[in-house]
């Protein structure tokens, strides 16, 4: 955050900011053109940039101290303005199919989560993007708790980066080839800074990930869907859909009675029209809500049209206490895939990862905060 958005979150929320918070910028957050505004600004070639960006990314060293090839004033100056790393890590679960999921603590001691998965392709990280969220899905356990504030594009990138010196440190020579924004809260909820933090990763001079391995995953912001079409940037779209008409959508997602789904699929005519690109559509499998054959058809009914760029993933839902949903049954899913299918839509069900670690998105955050509130209410007893 910056100092301003810090001073205003702090007037909102006294007793969330610690008085010692460091309030410095992340470095992560600066893109090579930002930081080479940055430098001229402070009176410094802007090439500096340039030796920065190899230090963090390629080099990927921790202090501005192991920056070797720039003065000591120039080390001092960054020092003075930016901070390294914004996140504590506070709890590391590890599943046995290699998945990964963190919980970092941020400098104002807000909670957020992040997910390292291991897949055939490759390695990828689901980064978190608010603290809390809005949407209201009441399915998520990250819909259980309101919005506390965005993250910024340094914070985001810093996700990635533990992730990486975490995989730099079992000296394996493993590296996170893909990513998805997919964790806590609605991307285009926060739509600056996660460009930013697009362009950060996908730079060569960055973290090089590519394009068309990065997916932004979105609730149904109509206007947001259209606006990021007309960005020319080559990364995946998908949108959390989760059901076949309005009624259905609006008792599942509060969004949906914002962004109907008629308007929700005009905004997804304008991407494909605009980009020529496929669209992922999310869909949980929830026993009894969304799951019937009826919900298949009239999916497949709903996609027919946009039937060559559409890609269905079913999945199947990790329930969250607090929540009366269950898993849909193997064999509904199988049926509603069939159905799909029949109908020429292009589908697949979701293979899981990490079902044993907290694995509903915003669990382990939300299970933590239990934890500490009980905590608190415990009063140790007298030795009287």
């Amino acid at each position: 955050m910056k100092t301003d958005d810090i001073m205003r979150y702090q007037q909102q929320n006294p007793a969330v900011i610690p008085e010692n918070m460091d309030t410095r910028q992340s470095i992560y957050g600066l893109t090579r053109e930002g930081l080479e505004e940055w430098f001229a600004q402070h009176g410094e070639r802007p090439f500096r940039a340039h030796q920065v960006w190899d230090w963090l990314y390629r080099q990927r060293v921790q202090s501005f101290q192991e920056m070797t090839n720039l003065s000591e004033k120039a080390r001092e100056l960054l020092d003075e303005h930016f901070q390294f790393n914004p996140l504590e890590v506070v709890k590391f679960q590890k599943a046995e199919d290699g998945t990964v999921k963190y919980l970092f603590r941020m400098n104002d001691h807000l909670l957020i989560e992040t997910v390292l998965m291991y897949h055939e392709y490759g390695l990828s990280v689901c980064v978190t993007t608010q603290v809390g969220c809005n949407i209201g899905c009441t399915f998520c356990a990250s819909g259980l708790i309101r919005k506390q504030r965005d993250l910024t594009a340094g914070e985001i990138v810093a996700q990635i980066m533990q992730i990486q010196h975490y995989l730099d440190e079992q000296d394996k020579n493993e590296r996170v080839s893909h990513c998805v924004l997919m964790g806590i809260g609605e991307p285009f909820d926060n739509y600056d800074n996660i460009l930013d933090f697009i362009r950060i990763i996908n730079s060569d001079h960055g973290l090089a990930i590519g394009a068309r391995h990065i997916t932004v995953s979105t609730s149904g912001l109509a206007p947001k869907i259209r606006e990021f079409a007309d960005e020319d940037i080559q990364v995946n779209l998908a949108v959390s859909l989760h059901a076949p008409n309005n009624d259905v959508r609006t008792s599942m997602m509060r969004i949906n009675a914002k962004y109907p789904i008629e308007e929700l699929m005009d905004a997804i005519k304008y991407y494909m029209e605009t980009t020529n690109r496929r669209v992922t559509f999310e869909y949980i499998m929830i026993e009894g809500v969304n799951d019937q054959p009826e919900h298949a058809q009239q999916l497949s009914d709903l996609l027919a049209s946009k039937r060559r760029l559409s890609y269905v993933n079913l999945i199947p839902y990790n329930p969250v206490a607090g929540t009366n949903y269950q898993r849909s049954p193997a064999e509904n899913i199988q049926k509603f895939h069939q159905i799909l299918r029949d109908n020429k839509i292009t589908a697949t069900a979701r293979r899981e990862h990490g079902t044993e670690i907290d694995a509903a998105c915003g669990q382990l955050r939300s299970n933590e905060m239990k934890r500490q509130r009980h905590k608190r209410t415990i009063r140790p007893r007298s030795n009287v």
